[in-house]
């Protein structure tokens, strides 16, 4: 009897230990919040780098802590959410990545067309605004890219991962170099890009409905902000201009005719003509020239 009173006193202390150290963990957090806001309100303030460290240390903060990020969708609702906006997993997918923002949207087809499913908040990426130039400039790629079936890494060491493909034609024109850009769970980033694991085990199921239900490749267009003419007209003097402007070019015919631009490279530079009705943008990007000119 002695021995039975005994394991039920430390089943008591464990679960008085255990609340406890719920109890320390909560002030910790909001002592570590109150002891660095100052910090990162002054990171916040220094003008558009500053904004990205900002949010980046508050990103990585919340992660460390288990919070969701902000804006993040209810991921525990996929099948309540993929009702209300009347798709169902296994239609074609296309993303869009905006850098600046730290958002990661993903668009579903319906009805011959793409709609706007879900807009996941990036937890980290690396680098700064422009393209990935280099094999260890820890810097995170921007242009068109697409992902097939093979890119796909169900064993990845952050939970899971797939392969954006850089370098793409218009990389290896520039002679730009690297590999195994990822966009993958977790929320560290040394050229990828990372999305907390429970948003990316969303994102992955819808990947690989898609991909096994017939689209034999999704695109993914990775831009440094979202391209409006007010944005780029703030960064007239950026050495990335043209190269920005070049995308805005395929960012402006998928905003009109919500579907994703045919994509070569011509010359060193992105041509985009427009879809034909009921694609799913599973082209691939080829080192060629159009027959017709580019449509802007």
């Amino acid at each position: 009897m002695a021995v039975r009173d005994a394991d039920i006193s430390r089943k008591k202390r464990r679960r008085r230990f255990g609340r406890a150290a719920l109890v320390v963990s909560f002030l910790l957090a909001i002592a570590t919040a109150a002891f660095f806001a100052p910090v990162l309100r002054h990171l916040g303030d220094s003008g558009d780098e500053g904004t990205i460290d900002y949010e980046r240390a508050k990103r990585r903060w919340m992660a460390s802590w288990g919070m969701a990020m902000p804006g993040a969708p209810d991921v525990t609702r996929l099948a309540q959410r993929l009702a209300e906006h009347g798709v169902a997993a296994g239609a074609p997918i296309f993303m869009r990545i905006f850098k600046r923002e730290f958002e990661l949207e993903l668009w579903m087809r319906r009805d011959g067309v793409f709609h706007r499913f879900a807009i996941y908040p990036i937890c980290r990426w690396s680098g700064t605004l422009g393209p990935k130039l280099r094999q260890g400039d820890r810097q995170t790629p921007e242009g068109i890219y697409t992902v097939d079936a093979g890119a796909l890494n169900p064993s990845s060491k952050w939970y899971r991962s797939f392969n954006l493909g850089f370098p793409n034609a218009y990389d290896s024109a520039h002679g730009r170099t690297g590999s195994f850009i990822m966009v993958h769970g977790g929320c560290a980033s040394v050229g990828c890009f990372a999305m907390t694991n429970a948003q990316m085990a969303e994102i992955w199921q819808l990947v690989t409905a898609a991909l096994s239900a017939g689209q034999k490749r999704f695109q993914v267009q990775v831009m440094p902000f979202r391209l409006t003419d007010q944005s780029l007209a703030a960064y007239g003097d950026h050495p990335d201009i043209s190269f920005w402007r070049t995308l805005k070019a395929g960012s402006d015919l998928f905003d009109r005719t919500l579907l994703p631009p045919r994509v070569r490279v011509c010359q060193k530079s992105y041509q985009f003509e427009a879809a034909q009705a009921g694609t799913t943008g599973a082209a691939a990007i080829e080192a060629a020239c159009s027959q017709e000119p580019a449509k802007s």
